[in-house]
């Protein structure tokens, strides 16, 4: 070598990977400088260790400020990480070159302060934030800060693509395929992808895109990237450290737009004085685990490709890359019961080379292969295309770094916990189901909900599909690269999981600035299991709910708060203060409500009602009896009903509220038979404004289940339609959508029914023989039991049930054997027992 040796890259490229490999097979430097913060250089050794396995990023983050952080992140392909662990191998020293994270955080504060909004998508790189990764530029990606992103998509506007550029010189629109046909698919030194000639050149690559950099530099000079200048001199300062060092025998892995700066003539004088006076912050750098979606360019990473998956896929295949592509497609679509054969892979590979040779392409490429899925395993649908796209073209893998790599002591004890209860982090998003009676699933839990408190939703938690007991928790998980950063903020509240949740608990309770935060609080604290942190919170509660007078704040208050002793029943702890504070809540909100209620106009009614369905589903959790304890009528809920009672009598209260009002307490059971028609009677009398009537039938027959109601009372169908044909021309049209948004909730299936019971017209009573009468109306249904309709399920009913023709009436007394039927005396028969009957009383 007789000087150092510029390997300009693209970032993440399987083609440049092999190039850079070959080169420093060829020219065996003394040492490489790699495009990176040089604060890393201590971590390096970590890169050669087997418990390091990409991808993986250099996370540096502001020892102050955690949250201001960025990231670089390396994947197996990336020339980045070939250079390093083929320098590791061989025992040659590794440098980072590039501007010191210390100074690049600082310079994003102080750009923050001033307002100027740079790109969100890469910290140290100037490239774009969510376009084509460039040849140049660093693969930082820092986390964005909030409303970044459009001024950072105007800036990318004004900038250089290299790619671009060259491709459009080339006579390519699509930058990406430019790239792949002649430098990914098509390589030199025995690629994988071509098998390219093991005894050419590995240098010339390198030498051709410098010279084409170099006449992009010479045009537009920086390409409207304002940072590259500082960098590139810092770059240049540490390489001429480097050969004082190391002597000429150096490889330099970088960005190849920034080759032509690096090996411009300048000063020593010229470049520090580039670097006079930059703003400096202390930084923490460790290696974090990195995901493939991540890498991937649809995540906003700057630096990121379209295909991380299918880069991976090209840099380690041995040969043969478009059959095994094909082969593990043809896997994928097997384990998800698509019916693909070996002959469908076979007929694939033929399809996609040929489209390959058409289009003039080196090898076939995502297009291709795509293409050749859709017609040959897809049918010509695109239905296994998304699942292709996610499962390999970008993939879930998620790295592993060796855990003394330097971490928060926070991190340390959340990785500890991860291995105790066997709950190991992954990239693809998966469901996980817990039991609470198990002491395993109940740490699981403990710790989920202790991270989200703690801002770091490694799982949230969803909707069980198998079961909906408070024993059972379902959590949706997914560790996302992120989450490494929220643990370093989330460090500064303690340094294990329980201690900074506790103190971040104590911290937001006396922070609150509603009750309903606090109650919230409380319910958080009884699922993370926190209880030096529920002292705390229980002061706050009592404070705010003895200030606060609003019924809304205290209604919405409630139910958290009654959850919170739910389930600190279920998990065994003392919850009698929360008991206590729950209960003088609903109190005063009982007190409140009726007088509350006067007055709303239709948004405040609207919130009202909520406040209503909460304040009931709170009371009859809260008023169930203690273990042990008989059920009794007075108490909460018997005070409740009363509260029901007189907002649903009051004609100042708005109608939805009275119509809601009185559903809850027919649901209940507490209107009587009658009295759901009389309410509604007078709710729908011709004295009551059509709105406020369409209020109240909102009110009682809104939501999902209000439909079934009227299809099984048709009393009070009856009421609803004559009401309806009776409203006035002139308020017909403002009471229409009223009811629209009222009958659109319900089920298409109920609104028929309910359309062919108003064409029926009433219905005709069924005929009964002489001497019967028809039962009794239940409360809240029409008309008595009609027997000859029921009798038409018994056969089917005997033969589940195991019922012998003549039914029960023929069945002995277990009990009194003298009093069988028909044998006692005449006036003790039971009158609902015909000879000649079957089980319902219908004549046989």
């Amino acid at each position: 070598m007789t000087g150092p040796v510029l390997l300009g890259v693209r970032h993440h490229g399987p083609g440049s990977a092999r190039a850079v490999r070959a080169a420093l097979d060829q020219c065996t430097p003394d040492a490489v400088l790699i495009e990176g913060p040089p604060e890393a250089d201590a971590l390096v050794p970590l890169a050669a260790r087997e418990e390091m396995r990409p991808p993986v990023a250099l996370l540096a983050h502001a020892q102050d400020d955690p949250g201001r952080a960025a990231f670089w992140p390396l994947a197996e392909f990336s020339p980045e990480w070939v250079a390093m662990r083929w320098a590791l191998a061989r025992g040659v020293p590794v440098r980072f070159i590039d501007l010191p994270a210390a100074h690049s955080l600082a310079q994003e504060e102080e750009k923050g302060k001033r307002g100027e909004k740079e790109e969100s998508g890469r910290a140290a790189d100037g490239g774009p934030p969510s376009g084509e990764g460039r040849v140049g530029g660093g693969p930082a990606d820092e986390v964005p800060a909030a409303g970044q992103e459009r001024e950072a998509a105007d800036e990318a506007d004004v900038r250089v693509d290299p790619i671009r550029a060259l491709a459009g010189a080339a006579g390519y629109d699509d930058p990406e395929r430019w790239w792949e046909d002649v430098v990914e698919h098509r390589t030199g030194g025995g690629g994988a992808a071509t098998g390219g000639d093991p005894g050419a050149d590995a240098l010339a690559p390198f030498a051709a895109l410098a010279e084409a950099m170099g006449a992009l530099r010479e045009a537009y000079g920086d390409g409207g990237h304002d940072r590259d200048p500082v960098r590139e001199a810092h770059m240049r300062l540490r390489l001429r450290d480097a050969r004082r060092e190391f002597g000429d025998g150096i490889a330099v892995v970088c960005g190849a737009w920034h080759v032509p700066a690096l090996a411009q003539r300048t000063t020593v004088t010229a470049d520090r004085q580039l670097l006079k006076g930059l703003p400096k912050v202390k930084t923490a750098v460790t290696w974090v685990p990195w995901t493939h979606r991540r890498l991937s360019r649809r995540s906003g990473y700057g630096a990121g490709i379209a295909s991380p998956g299918w880069y991976g896929h090209l840099f380690s295949a041995p040969d043969r890359p478009v059959e095994r592509w094909l082969t593990k497609v043809a896997g994928l679509l097997r384990e998800e019961d698509y019916a693909v054969s070996s002959a469908h892979v076979i007929e694939a590979v033929r399809l996609a080379e040929g489209l390959a040779t058409v289009r003039g392409r080196p090898l076939a490429g995502l297009t291709e292969l795509d293409d050749a899925v859709r017609a040959v395993m897809g049918d010509g649908t695109d239905a296994p295309s998304s699942l292709i796209h996610d499962r390999l073209v970008v993939g879930e893998v998620l790295g592993e770094v060796p855990e003394d790599a330097p971490a928060v002591p926070l991190q340390r004890d959340i990785a500890r916990s991860q291995r105790t209860l066997r709950l190991k982090p992954e990239a693809l998003e998966r469901e996980l189901e817990l039991d609470l009676r198990k002491e395993t699933d109940t740490g699981r839990s403990r710790l989920l909900h202790r991270l989200r408190l703690l801002g770091i939703p490694w799982g949230e938690p969803c909707g069980s599909r198998g079961s909906t007991g408070t024993f059972r928790e379902t959590w949706q998980l997914r560790w996302e690269p992120e989450l490494s950063v929220r643990v370093a903020e989330a460090g500064i509240w303690g340094t294990t999981v329980l201690s900074a949740a506790t103190a971040k608990a104590a911290s937001e309770a006396s922070e609150a600035a509603t009750l309903a935060e606090v109650t919230a609080l409380a319910e958080r604290c009884l699922l993370a299991e926190l209880p030096d942190a529920l002292p705390v919170v229980m002061r706050a509660l009592a404070d705010r709910a003895a200030l606060d007078a609003d019924v809304g704040h205290l209604a919405q208050a409630l139910p958290a708060l009654v959850r919170s002793v739910r389930y600190g029943d279920v998990r065994g702890t003392d919850s009698v203060a929360l008991r206590e504070v729950a209960t003088g809540l609903a109190e005063r909100v009982f007190v409140g409500l009726p007088p509350a209620c006067l007055g709303l106009d239709a948004d405040g009614a609207a919130d009202m009602r909520g406040h209503l369905d909460a304040t009931h589903r709170a009371v009859a959790l809260l008023g169930r009896p203690e273990t042990g304890q008989r059920p009794g009528r007075q108490g909460l809920r018997a005070r409740w009903t009363a509260v029901l009672r007189a907002v649903s009598a009051r004609d100042a209260v708005p109608g939805l509220i009275r119509g809601r009002a009185a559903r809850l307490l027919l649901d209940e059971g507490e209107l009587g038979d009658g009295g759901a028609e009389r309410l509604m009677g007078l709710a729908l009398s011709p004295g009551t404004p059509p709105t406020d009537a369409a209020g109240w039938i909102e009110g009682f027959v809104g939501g999902g289940d209000g439909g079934m109601l009227l299809v099984h009372d048709e009393r009070l169908l009856a009421l609803v339609d004559g009401w309806l044909t009776g409203v006035p021309a002139a308020a017909f049209t403002d009471v229409l959508p009223l009811l629209r948004r009222t009958f659109a909730e319900y089920e298409s299936g109920v609104r028929r029914t309910l359309g062919e019971l108003i064409r029926r017209g009433p219905a005709t009573p069924s005929r009964h023989p002489a001497g019967d009468t028809p039962d009794a109306a239940a409360p809240g249904f029409g008309p008595g039991l009609d027997r000859d309709r029921a009798a038409a399920v018994l056969p089917t009913l005997r033969m589940l049930l195991g019922i012998e023709a003549h039914g029960f009436a023929d069945e002995p007394d277990d009990d009194e054997p003298g009093d069988e039927p028909g044998h006692g005396p005449p006036d003790e028969q039971p009158d609902t027992i015909r000879p000649a009957d079957d089980l319902t009383g219908a004549r046989t």
